[in-house]
């Protein structure tokens, strides 16, 4: 028991630390390009490095993983991402910052990836949704975090620091996954060459976790447009209601995860896929009637289901895969998830112009954004009842394991 909350511990970190890296520069960008004297759709640049090296090398990781074995790469990652981050913050000029973001978006593509492998790998049948649970939790911290702690940086220390301090914290989690992680040297590998065979139970739960990610980036794209046009709300209070969902995800990951472990895992995702039905519905229709509260009201519905869609479509997944390819299985479906935050930013934001009736922002109305929101949130709706579909006729069955206490 000692060694497992460890081991949960040491791999909290490392997703920590992979999420922070996302979020933490946001808030320096005008410094950035005020420093380097470059106009601000350069060093945009800084945000997109980092997350296409870590879309684009989940899959890599992950295989990697199940050759050489999931907790060495993982202390190879984040040497990586240590290594990138002190690039970061003696950088001179603005292409060797994007570069080193670049080097630190490969590390973090290993240690985000391989975390959720050696969740499964660490904990018993019985524990693995809590694991996986609290890594979600750990995730969302990262990302509600990153802004904040980089704001106080960035008044304190310079935008140097905000990269700058990821290196002792990098060391840290290193330190922590050699000295607590059991050693996989030992267990069963995919040969190279071989172990690339995807079964249907894997796609189906990279199509639902797909979705389920685009959907859920769908509220923040058109959430800060609602609250600031729609409602006339203020910067800070604007903030403030975004944070509630991140919020929730961090207070709600752990207990979902354990019901994740209770339940089996295809009770959970489709609990939380009816959950987030609810909350899509809700988005498109409370906001209308009730303002402020019906938004927040339907976000405290949706954020909990995709925790538990989260968590149960990983276990489920990982479980499909098998013992020696459940790096490859989590490197799907971080890539599957990085592409359905795409979809989300991208196409579900013209389906919200498309609504408003305008791309312009300056041209957005409380009326058109209303119609936005509608528009946008029963597209959601649709795309839940898409993944609910796929989840519930699922066509190889999957272990799952309910805790009797």
């Amino acid at each position: 028991m000692k060694d497992r909350r460890g081991a949960g511990a040491a791999l909290a970190l490392v997703m920590l630390l992979g999420s922070l890296g996302t979020s933490i520069a946001n808030i320096a960008l005008p410094t950035l390009s005020a420093g380097f004297e470059v106009p601000f759709y350069q060093v945009q640049w800084v945000l997109i490095a980092y997350l296409a090296a870590l879309t684009l090398c989940a899959v890599i990781a992950g295989r990697l993983g199940d050759q050489h074995g999931k907790k060495r790469m993982v202390i190879s990652g984040l040497a990586i991402f240590c290594a990138g981050s002190l690039a970061c913050g003696i950088a001179s000029s603005l292409p060797l910052l994007v570069a080193a973001r670049v080097l630190q978006g490969i590390g973090a593509a290993f240690m985000v990836t391989l975390s959720m492998a050696l969740v499964r790998q660490s904990n018993s049948g019985a524990s693995v949704g809590r694991g996986l649970g609290l890594l979600g939790a750990m995730s969302a911290l990262g990302t509600a975090l990153g802004p904040s702690l980089g704001g106080l940086l960035l008044s304190t220390t310079g935008w140097r620091g905000i990269f700058l301090c990821l290196v002792p914290l990098g060391i840290v989690a290193c330190w922590l996954v050699i000295r607590i992680l059991p050693d996989d040297a030992g267990q069963s590998r995919v040969k190279r060459g071989g172990g690339w065979s995807v079964t249907s139970g894997m796609l189906r739960g990279m199509a639902c976790n797909f979705l389920v990610a685009g959907v859920m980036m769908t509220t923040l794209v058109v959430g800060p447009f609602y609250l600031s046009i729609g409602l006339g709300l203020d910067s800070l209070a604007t903030g403030l209601a975004m944070t509630v969902g991140p919020a929730l995800s961090i207070v709600t990951g752990l207990p979902l995860g354990h019901g994740v472990d209770r339940w089996g895992t295809r009770r959970a995702v489709l609990a939380g896929l009816g959950a987030m039905g609810i909350g899509s519905i809700g988005l498109a229709v409370l906001p209308q009637a009730l303002g402020l509260f019906g938004y927040l009201a339907a976000i405290a519905v949706l954020t909990p289901g995709y925790q538990l869609v989260q968590a149960g479509n990983a276990a489920a997944t990982m479980e499909a895969a098998g013992d020696n390819r459940r790096g490859t299985a989590a490197g799907l479906l971080a890539l599957s998830r990085n592409l359905g935050l795409i979809l989300g930013a991208s196409v579900m934001g013209a389906v919200f112009a498309l609504g408003g009736g305008t791309a312009e922002l300056a041209a957005l109305t409380p009326a058109a954004v209303g119609d936005g929101l509608q528009l946008a949130f029963a597209v959601s709706a649709s795309m839940i009842a898409v993944a609910f579909w796929l989840s519930w006729n699922k066509s190889e069955p999957v272990q799952t394991h309910g805790a009797t206490g």
